[in-house]
């Protein structure tokens, strides 16, 4: 499909002509995870996101009860804007549903938190392959043992995403992805699994597992499903959050993000 800017693809989305993950819809924009609380609990996590930057850096907090995102995207609605999303009671995946304008409170306060698949674009550009989108599957994510820095309420372990790079190309995939440090930046491990606890590489806790061919190197970025472990944990009484995998997708283009190293 077609999709040549971000305010499309929010539109096919909000009329749910387009239910599926989003890495290469609207291919050079950036994209965002989300997270919504009750005011209550913002503080907590907005200190949780400002002490754990690579995981969770932030792109845009809105005012309490306002679905409506100042700096992301201009004329996006945060209740239907997303192609799934989850709500979560007490720390447990109660459903996922495709809009949250029955969920929506006059209390929320929502955070929009970069995403890897921003910086995939750029890859591409280089001459480096994105195999999840190859293979037209969400992006392998796993749980690690590299604990967050906790803030308030919230503690928990890294979520990371995984893209197989070919040997001689990894080194230039970090110093593009370390360009773009407001969605993950660099990688933070490189190579064996096991050093950050994943046991099994073909077994990913979010997402779909993906080919490894021989010659290619796992690449691990951290991942804007943290909280979401984070939120399992310690269980708040009620959260939404993105489905992973399942994006907005804003009106800056990833470019626009690019600081030179």
């Amino acid at each position: 499909m077609n999709i040549k800017t971000g305010k499309e693809a929010r539109l096919l989305i909000r009329e749910e002509k387009w239910t599926e993950p989003t890495p290469g819809l609207a291919p050079g924009y950036t994209q965002a995870n989300l997270v919504i609380l009750p005011k209550k609990y913002a503080l907590d996590f907005f200190l949780f996101c400002q002490r754990n930057p690579k995981p969770c850096p932030l792109l845009d907090v809105t005012e309490p009860g306002s679905y409506k995102t100042v700096l992301f995207a201009e004329d996006g609605d945060i209740r239907t804007d997303i192609p799934r999303y989850r709500i979560y009671r007490n720390g447990v995946l109660e459903k996922e549903v495709n809009n949250i304008k029955e969920y929506w409170e006059d209390d929320m306060v929502a955070f929009l938190i970069g995403c890897s698949f921003s910086f995939e674009n750029a890859l591409v550009e280089a001459g480096i392959r994105i195999r999840h989108i190859d293979e037209n599957v969400n992006v392998p994510m796993y749980v690690t043992n590299i604990e967050c820095v906790p803030g308030g309420m919230f503690s928990g372990p890294m979520v990371v995403s995984m893209r197989p790079i070919p040997k001689d190309q990894v080194e230039l995939a970090a110093k593009i992805t370390g360009m773009l440090p407001q969605v993950h930046g660099a990688p933070v491990h490189i190579g064996d699994p096991a050093e950050i606890g994943i046991k099994d590489i073909n077994k990913p806790d979010f997402g779909d597992a993906v080919t490894i061919k021989e010659g290619e190197v796992p690449v691990f970025w951290a991942c804007g499903v943290t909280p979401q472990a984070a939120i399992m944990k310690v269980k708040p009484e009620f959260v939404i959050t993105h489905a992973p995998g399942y994006m907005m997708i804003g009106d800056t283009l990833d470019k626009e993000l690019m600081i030179k190293c």
